[in-house]
């Protein structure tokens, strides 16, 4: 490892070497550099979200080219939280779990995290929907992440959300990785799991390490090598050693190679890609080819696209631990002082409640984990590295087609389809207006057969904070030919199921030339 020492007297996270053979057992920090590294985190967060907010999947496949300019001035980091609240999902849903801890303690059941994020009141999308609304209908997490009941499972929102795990675990990545494996499982599984891992094991090495290629490699060693999540990292790794003066290159070998989307029905034959490995690899395109710079950092993972406001996010709170808070150069900390004290929505707590209880729970973990507190002194116990478990959603599924349908279903409807799998997206929504926003308690109720047997009996709720993501889907049937029937049990004059598009899976890839 390449551990720091600071001296307890250090006001701030002052400039440091790593240590670079023989590294010792344990580091000794200052609380106050700890505490200036946990600001950092979470205000590079707050920053990069602001930063990239504008053009968030508004670049979807494509770069954001340098001749078009994005905002940054005194001032706006108020102005956004205050104006669109909404942005910062990164951190509304970090706190969710945080404020577990500090109500319930270190060991909260993972029922307590999985019913607060269930039952707040914000509006989720992707994994995160799906995985509330099978806790609000009776699964209890793992199984509500799982991919086979979780057409998201891969999908960015547990990378988005880890960031918690490692501010709370300072030089302790395997801790990070524990600390956030039972809530990563509540909306997510394989891929989509291994993105908040490898994001919290980022997070707690920055703690301890000035080298961020080090510390992008370093975490790197929790994910399994056999992963698709792992290959897709070290292949970024690697193209940053054969193109280290050309990000643009690397971005394009990762266009080239990853950014087939196999799970997120939003994303299958479709630009749009929420999938955790590809927008880790824009964290990872920004940290590499940033160099600790963090103006360089910024726009570099907003600039890659797609989740152009998560991305910069996780870099910069990256780089933020890694500098601490009293090194984040001034122009992109203008403002953030006044923004400090504001709740972000959805919560009772502002970026100053958070640095005061991340400080407070690190410190917990650290004596629980074979570190000692001496006054104003730190001793933590580093950790190296540790694979975690294999896991792979998806394995053997291949879309083939997709096919609108875009029709209401008036009492039943049926269709065919040559495969293993299908995904039918849609949803239930008022008959008059847009299903944003819409509060209701009514719910369809929906039958689900395949070949003329009954498998689901499914709730369709029309309000969008309790709806289901997609209308049906099933993996891992017998190839062949299939019929598909859906029966809705309890029409309504309000409110309409409306299909939208058909995805069929096979156990082969449609054969191309191109191949």
């Amino acid at each position: 490892m390449h551990p720091i020492t600071c001296s307890p007297t250090v006001g701030r996270s002052a400039p440091h070497k790593p240590v670079k053979s023989g590294a010792p057992a344990s580091v000794t920090l200052s609380k106050t550099a700890i505490q200036d590294k946990i600001k950092g985190g979470w205000a590079g967060q707050v920053i990069g979200c602001t930063f990239g907010g504008p053009t968030e999947f508004r670049f979807t496949g494509t770069m954001i080219n340098a001749y078009q300019p994005i905002p940054w001035y005194d001032g706006y980091i108020k102005k956004t939280m205050t104006d669109i609240p909404g942005l910062y999902d990164d951190l509304y849903m970090d706190l969710t779990f945080v404020d577990i801890f500090e109500k319930k303690g270190l060991d909260a059941p993972i029922s307590e995290h999985a019913n607060a994020y269930a039952n707040a009141e914000y509006m989720l999308w992707h994994a995160n929907q799906a995985g509330r609304y099978n806790l609000l209908n009776g699964m209890k997490a793992p199984e509500s992440g799982h991919w086979l009941n979780n057409p998201h499972a891969d999908d960015i929102d547990f990378q988005i959300e880890a960031d918690f795990s490692g501010l709370m675990a300072p030089g302790m990545p395997n801790t990070a990785v524990k600390i956030g494996d039972p809530i990563g499982h509540i909306m997510n599984y394989g891929d989509g799991w291994y993105g908040g891992a490898y994001v919290g094991a980022m997070y707690s090495l920055a703690f301890v390490s000035n080298d961020v290629n080090y510390i992008v490699k370093e975490a790197l060693k929790t994910i399994p090598t056999q992963s698709t999540f792992y290959q897709c990292i070290a292949d970024v790794i690697k193209w940053h050693d054969q193109f280290p003066n050309d990000w643009k290159r690397t971005w394009f070998e990762i266009e080239r190679k990853w950014s087939d989307e196999v799970g997120c029905p939003d994303g299958v034959f479709h630009s749009f890609n929420i999938d955790a490995k590809i927008n880790s690899a824009y964290i990872v395109l920004g940290l590499l080819y940033g160099g600790g710079d963090f103006t360089k950092t910024m726009e570099i993972s907003t600039r890659a696209g797609q989740d152009s406001d998560c991305n910069p996010a996780s870099a910069g709170g990256i780089l933020g631990t890694m500098l601490g808070y009293g090194h984040i150069p001034a122009y992109w900390k203008q403002g953030l002082k006044e923004a400090e004290d504001i709740d972000f929505k959805y919560t009772t707590m502002s970026l100053n409640d958070v640095y005061a209880l991340s400080m407070k729970h690190a410190l917990q973990v650290v004596e629980r984990n074979g570190g000692k507190i001496n006054g104003e002194q730190v001793t933590i116990a580093l950790q190296t590295p540790k694979a975690v478990r294999l896991e792979q959603a998806f394995t053997g599924h291949y879309p083939v087609l997709a096919r609108g349908i875009n029709k209401e279903i008036d009492g039943e409807y049926s269709f065919d389809f040559e495969g293993i799998g299908f995904v039918l997206k849609g949803e239930a929504k008022p008959k008059t207006r847009s299903s944003w926003d819409y509060k209701s308690d009514f719910a369809f109720n929906a039958e689900l057969y395949i070949d003329d047997k009954k498998i689901e009996k499914a709730k369709l709720p029309v309000d969008f904070t309790h709806r289901r993501h997609e209308l049906f889907w099933r993996y891992q049937l017998p190839k062949g030919k299939h019929t598909v029937r859906i029966k809705v049990l309890n029409a309504d004059s309000n409110h309409i199921v409306r299909m939208g598009e058909l995805i069929v899976y096979s156990d082969q890839p449609v054969p191309s030339k191109l191949r």
